[in-house]
């Protein structure tokens, strides 16, 4: 598998339904996001500026932008630089949602997350804030929730990502009590004694910089690292395609409970053929 880089001038939506979307390619757009007024203007002065005493949980402490900003720039080395740092931006800074208008990028849709059917559920449809500081790791290897696919809008700074075809998750180790979850805590340095089948894995390394935005499809194994201070926006997206084994995914979680499993699928499959209804209307296809 190859990642490739593409403007969206020379890839039509229908294109990358083909190329990408259906058979499960990750991609980068190099403009896609310079239709967001975001684009070239989310920086640390920005929100400094604007937003710096908002405040958000970072593995059960609090912290401002400010502060966060301070870390993640140096500025404050007393403490670790925590990761990831992320504001729900529809509830932490609405403010900032007409910047990033349309969410779709004209070709992240149609997405059912965007409804407000599914948003009841909490399954995933919160636009969010990310910040990083220079090393700074997702902690694990893993799949998005609910078979979800990815859409990450790098604005500021140079992020490292690595993904995994799709089918590679018996050189990955699921957690048991997790599957979403790889075992393998360091894929740079692993250790092969543990995890003696990660030498069949094929990982796939690349870096995306600003005003570049990254599509993972759901299926595809990934984790990111800052290389230097980041921002980006990251959003999910669900429609026809997915929803299958997103339905799955929403027994699965709740599976210990079988009535309560059964009442949240049966609310989602509703709110699934709803949309359904209104792709057909609207004259969209998953």
């Amino acid at each position: 598998m190859e990642i490739k880089r593409t403007s969206i001038k020379d890839l039509t939506y229908d294109r990358f339904i083909a190329e990408h979307w259906k058979p499960g390619v990750p991609l980068v757009f190099t403009d896609a996001s310079q239709v967001w007024q975001a684009n070239g203007t989310f920086c640390p002065e920005w929100f400094r500026n604007n937003y710096g005493d908002r405040h958000t949980d970072v593995n059960g402490t609090d912290y401002t932008m400010n502060e966060i900003l301070d870390l993640v720039e140096g500025k404050d080395t007393s403490r670790p630089v925590p990761y990831p740092c992320k504001f729900h931006v529809n509830t932490q800074l609405p403010e900032v949602m007409t910047m990033l208008t349309p969410l779709s990028l004209n070709y992240a849709k149609p997405n059912w997350l965007q409804n407000p059917m599914f948003a009841r559920g909490n399954w995933g449809g919160a636009i969010e804030l990310f910040i990083g500081g220079p090393g700074g790791k997702f902690p694990y290897i893993h799949l998005d929730y609910y078979h979800l696919s990815a859409w990450i809008n790098q604005l500021y700074g140079h992020k490292q990502f690595t993904v995994w075809p799709r089918g590679q998750e018996k050189y990955l180790y699921p957690d048991p009590n997790d599957p979403w979850k790889s075992l393998i805590v360091d894929h740079e340095n692993p250790d092969y004694e543990k995890f003696p089948l990660y030498r069949n894995a094929t990982p796939i390394t690349f870096t995306v910089g600003p005003g570049e935005t990254l599509f993972i499809p759901f299926g595809i194994w990934h984790t990111a690292k800052s290389l230097e201070p980041t921002m980006s926006i990251a959003f999910d997206l669900l429609n026809g395609h997915n929803f299958p084994l997103f339905l799955k995914d929403v027994w699965w979680f709740r599976r210990k409970n079988k009535l309560n499993a059964l009442a949240h699928s049966s609310y989602a499959a509703l709110a699934g053929t709803a949309c359904k209804l209104g792709d057909l209307a609207h004259g969209h296809r998953a």
